[in-house]
């Protein structure tokens, strides 16, 4: 199986080259100073336009800011709303993460907007048009902000609920992706098939079959996934 290359794309500019570089799949964000924000309506109908024609599917954030990721029920709405317009031009899918920290004050996955923003993702949704299709969902790197028990626990959860993926570094942000490795293989033997972990942070067009073939995925991202 080859392997699929999703690139992380802040707007349109790079997306034509990257698909000519062999990006299978792009995740589509803005602000990836912060780590990335929703994208406007007109940048994801241009890169679905443009994307779907190649026969290359696109993932749109939804993010209403930058910072941490334990959200007010303003946001909530903002994020409910940004995955409505992603569903109405046709993306193949959204990518969001949340957490929360218990009564322990140890963060954990943000079960109940989880689950809202999964729902408004694959079912009916109010005032979305008849016949706009259901669309996968990524779990972003709010999944590296928990300690590993609790990250077990989110797969379990996530996997439950139908996410079809989790984009991780297996790690802190800025560590080296080569120095991750036996935890995200922890992460992909305890997923066993029910979710996808998709390795990210750090992987370029360089290390992606070697990081790929250390874990055994077949889906690897980054902003220099391919040769541009």
């Amino acid at each position: 199986m080859a392997l699929l290359k999703e690139f992380c794309a802040e707007n349109m500019e790079r997306v034509p080259a990257a698909v000519e570089g062999g990006a299978g799949r792009i995740e589509l964000c803005d602000n990836l100073a912060v780590g990335g924000t929703s994208p406007s309506y007109g940048v994801i109908r241009a890169a679905v336009g443009f994307a779907r024609e190649k026969g290359v599917d696109v993932m749109a954030m939804a993010r209403p800011r930058g910072g941490d990721f334990t959200y007010s029920e303003a946001e909530r709405d903002m994020m409910l709303d940004d995955i409505a317009v992603a569903r109405s031009l046709g993306t193949t899918g959204v990518v969001f993460g949340c957490v929360r920290a218990g009564a322990d004050g140890v963060l954990a996955v943000d079960r109940e907007l989880t689950a809202a923003l999964v729902e408004a993702a694959k079912g009916a949704g109010a005032g979305l048009a008849a016949g706009v299709d259901p669309v996968a969902v990524t779990f972003h790197m709010a999944f590296d902000e928990l300690a590993e028990p609790q990250q077990l626990d989110a797969i379990d959860f996530l996997a439950g609920l139908g996410v079809e993926r989790i984009l991780t570094h297996g790690g802190a942000a800025g560590t080296p992706i080569v120095g991750n490795v036996e935890r995200l293989q922890r992460l992909v033997a305890h997923a066993a098939g029910r979710i996808t972990i998709l390795p990210g942070g750090g992987i370029t067009w360089e290390n992606a079959d070697a990081v790929a073939q250390a874990l055994g995925v077949s889906e690897v991202h980054g902003t220099k996934i391919v040769k541009l």
